[in-house]
């Protein structure tokens, strides 16, 4: 009796994958270092919060949030973010605030964003930013339970086909019909499926 065994990939191949992943991820980390905000993200909005010296009122800034548009600076000063947006967002429903932050003493202004999509990673807050891999995104499972059950299940698609593609294997589309086709294989022996196309 013989079995099939796939053979998993050698471990030098796993361990040069997973060095590459590292670099990416330093690389990726540095980059967003350099920034001169901070910015993180759920599947439904993006936040963004800039450091400002402890002196400054909100009379002083210049902020302006449109739906595709962002622009934050002290007054005659340059930009700390301006540029496009990757996506959409509900300009009625952003906000920012000027906050007192304890460590270290000053001030920070915090930018909220609500995308128009909330099924879509954002790669960065503006398009001119370096991007963040996004099919290396894995959303905290209690945000995901916050989803209506439609919006879940799509957002729950969309990670697994992502993760399929990034491994070569089927979408969950193309396994439920190759599902279909192996069920009705072993309910019609008699016939032949040698040449039979799935697509």
């Amino acid at each position: 009796m013989s079995t099939d065994v796939e053979r998993d990939p050698t471990a030098g191949e796993t361990a040069e994958r997973e060095r590459e992943e590292r670099e990416r991820k330093a690389k990726e980390d540095a980059e967003q270092a350099q920034l001169p905000y901070k910015w993180t993200q759920s599947i439904q909005d993006v936040d963004v919060t800039i450091p400002i010296p402890g002196n400054i009122k909100g009379r002083d800034m210049d902020v302006v949030l449109t739906k595709t548009k962002i622009k934050v600076a002290i007054k005659g000063q340059e930009p700390f973010i301006e540029g496009d947006f990757p996506h959409p967002v509900l300009a009625d429903e952003c906000s920012w605030t000027l906050e007192t932050t304890s460590q270290p003493p000053g001030k920070e202004v915090a930018i909220h964003l609500d995308k128009v999509n909330k099924v879509e990673w954002w790669p960065h807050v503006v398009t001119s930013a370096p991007k963040i891999d996004v099919s290396k995104i894995t959303p905290e499972s209690s945000k995901l339970s916050d989803l209506d059950g439609q919006t879940r299940a799509m957002v729950e698609k969309m990670m697994y086909d992502q993760r399929q593609k990034e491994m070569g294997g089927p979408s969950s589309d193309e396994q439920r019909k190759m599902d279909i086709l192996k069920k009705f294989q072993a309910e019609h022996p008699e016939m032949d499926f040698s040449n039979a196309q799935i697509g």
